[in-house]
């Protein structure tokens, strides 16, 4: 009877959605490896790589930066004031390695404990997070979509709330999508399926447009095993703001990427369970590392503003690199528990 109550026990852990497992903290050690050297010799390369810092959700240590760089330092953009790892090699140089490793403690982050009544604010100090951006406009179509989505809701938490039911409802995550995804806003009111950065470039942008503060979030997810490959596991997550409480965690990507794993409907019981965590909540499997649309780089890069700075980012030359690629590219990221 022991052996089957213990068994009944394993089987009830694995069949509770993740929401379920995720409280408490999440901690590990992720290294980037990054190799250059085999891109257009004779050519001046430069890397720009998101830098960790520590905020009230995560503590980052133990940094260390190695390699054969000719000069390397740590910048921010002037907008967001996003941190920025930079390295440079000379056209002389034959090789081009540089290694990045951090360990990082993530919290859980649950913040539902809304006020009976919102409080008092300026537009102006949030000037920056309700403002369009080059693939998230707030006029038009998205206008005129936020406004249907929010008719007769008088509160900024009633418009975030039904901006984010639609969302869970209305989009989709399709594996196919290059990377994170765009955002582009316009497109996906078209066909809305795409993935994390996709689903919360719509998520921002309706929110923006029917006067809530909201920002994007982009970052690395942490293993859950010993040691795991994330070079892929890129991620990006939103949140909006509530005048008088805070800024609230939400991810109705991860709703939609739950639903696509275990095949779930709208109707069932677990997509509910996880549409509840991911309002006002976030799991703590995972890094933040930037914020902001549209970013001038420090020091600039040659080419336009970055859409985000999710990846790693580097010019050899007058080439960029495509960051999506991460083989060609030539970088490498382990999560070690």
């Amino acid at each position: 009877m022991k052996m089957k109550g213990q068994l009944l026990l394993i089987l009830c852990i694995l069949f509770l959605p993740a929401a379920a497992l995720a409280a408490g903290m999440s901690s590990g050690t992720i290294t980037m490896e990054f190799d250059l050297s085999g891109h257009d010799p004779g050519q001046e390369a430069r890397l720009w790589i998101p830098y960790p810092i520590s905020d009230r959700d995560q503590l980052i240590t133990d940094i260390r930066v190695t390699g054969d760089y000719a000069e390397s330092a740590v910048y921010t953009d002037r907008v967001y004031s996003t941190p920025i790892l930079y390295a440079r090699w000379n056209p002389d140089a034959t090789s081009r390695r540089l290694t990045l490793t951090f360990h990082v403690d993530r919290d859980e982050v649950v913040r539902r404990d809304f006020p009976a009544r919102e409080g008092a604010w300026n537009r102006a100090d949030f000037a920056r997070y309700l403002a369009p951006t080059s693939l998230g406009p707030i006029d038009g179509k998205v206008r005129e979509l936020a406004q249907e989505i929010t008719r007769g809701k008088t509160t900024v938490l009633a418009r975030a709330r039904a901006i984010y039911d639609w969302i869970c409802d209305n989009m989709y995550r399709d594996p196919k999508t290059r990377g994170c995804g765009a955002g582009n806003v316009c497109a996906l009111l078209q066909r809305p399926g795409g993935k994390c950065t996709d689903i919360h470039s719509v998520f921002v942008a309706l929110c923006r447009a029917a006067g809530v503060p909201a920002r994007e979030i982009f970052g690395i997810r942490q293993g859950k095993k010993d040691v795991q490959d994330i070079t892929t596991w890129q991620h990006c997550w939103a949140e909006f703001y509530l005048p008088g409480y805070d800024w609230v965690p939400v991810d109705p990507a991860d709703v939609r990427k739950m639903m696509l794993k275990y095949n779930l409907t709208l109707d069932d019981s677990r997509t509910r369970e996880y549409r509840d965590y991911f309002w006002g909540a976030w799991d703590p499997y995972r890094v933040q590392l930037a914020v902001g649309r549209d970013i001038r780089l420090n020091p600039p890069q040659q080419g336009p503003p970055l859409n985000t700075f999710g990846y790693p980012y580097a010019e050899i030359g007058n080439r960029v690199l495509d960051w999506l690629d991460p083989a060609t590219f030539r970088y490498h990221f382990t999560f070690r528990r």
